[in-house]
C-alpha cells in the first residue's frame, strides 16, 4: 500500500512538471502569436501604403500618358518600370501576409491543444490527489485495526497465561491427589493383609452381617459395600 502511495505521489509530481512545461509553452506561443500579430499589422500597413503609392503612381502615370501624348515617352517608361516594381513588392508582401496568417492559425491551434492538455493534467492531478487521500484514509483504518488486534491479542495472551497457570495449579493438585490415593491404596493393602491373618469365621460372620445391613439400607449403599468387599479381598483389580 505504501508503494502504491509513493508511485501515485511520483505520478502527481510528473503531472505537475508537465503542467508547468505546458504553461511555459503556452506563454511562449502566446508571445509568438502577439509578435506575429504585430508583424501582420505592420505588413498590412505596408500593403496599404503600397496600394496608396500604386494609386498615386497610377494617377501620375495617367498624367504622364497625357503628357506623353506631347512627347514624354521616356518618363512614361520609367514610371511603368516603377509600377512593376511596386506591384512585385506588393505580391511579395501579400504572400508573406498569407504565410503569417497560416502561422497564426497553427499557433492558435497549438495554444488550444496546450490548453486542453493543461486541463487534462489538472483533472488527472485532482483524481490522483483524491486517490492518494483515499489510500491515506485506508492506511489509517488499517493501522487502527492493527492496534485493536494487538490489544485483543494482548488480552488473549493474558487470558492464556492465566489459564495456563490455573492448569499448572490443577496438575499440581492432581499430582498431590494421586500421591494421596497411592498412600491410601498402600494403607488399604496393609489393612487387607492384616485382615487375612484373622480367623475366617470372624470374617464370614462379619460379612453376613454387613450384607444384611446393606440390604436394609438400599441400592445406594450396596455399591459402597461391594467396593468395600472388593478392597477387603485384596484389591488386586482395583482401578481407583
Amino acid at each position: 500500500m505504501q508503494t502504491d502511495l509513493d508511485e501515485l505521489n511520483h505520478e502527481l509530481k510528473s503531472a505537475d512538471e508537465r503542467a508547468k512545461h505546458a504553461m511555459a509553452d503556452a506563454t511562449r506561443l502566446a508571445d509568438e502569436l502577439r509578435q506575429e500579430q504585430d508583424h501582420a499589422l505592420s505588413v498590412e500597413k505596408v500593403r496599404k501604403s503600397l496600394e496608396s503609392q500604386v494609386k498615386e503612381l497610377q494617377v501620375r502615370l495617367d498624367e504622364s500618358e497625357a503628357a506623353a501624348l506631347k512627347g514624354g515617352k521616356k518618363m512614361i517608361q520609367k514610371l511603368e518600370s516603377r509600377v512593376r516594381e511596386l506591384e512585385s513588392e506588393l505580391d511579395s508582401e501579400q504572400r508573406r501576409h498569407a504565410e503569417t496568417q497560416k502561422s497564426m492559425r497553427k499557433v492558435d491551434r497549438r495554444v488550444k491543444e496546450l490548453s486542453f492538455q493543461q486541463d487534462e493534467d489538472r483533472k488527472n492531478h485532482e483524481r490522483m490527489q483524491e486517490l492518494v487521500d483515499k489510500l491515506q484514509n485506508k492506511i489509517k483504518t488499517y493501522k487502527r485495526q492493527v492496534e485493536e488486534a494487538e490489544e485483543i491479542a494482548a488480552v488473549n495472551l493474558a487470558k492464556f497465561r492465566k489459564v495456563q497457570q490455573e492448569l499448572e495449579d490443577a496438575e499440581e493438585r492432581a499430582d498431590q491427589a494421586e500421591s494421596a490415593v497411592q498412600k491410601l491404596r498402600a494403607k488399604n493393602r496393609s489393612s487387607v493383609s492384616a485382615a487375612r491373618a484373622s480367623p475366617l469365621s470372624l470374617t464370614s460372620s462379619s460379612s453376613s452381617h454387613q450384607v444384611t445391613t446393606m440390604q436394609g439400607r438400599g441400592p445406594g449403599y450396596s455399591a459402597t459395600f461391594s467396593r468395600s468387599v472388593h478392597m477387603s479381598n485384596g484389591g488386586e483389580d482395583d482401578h481407583f
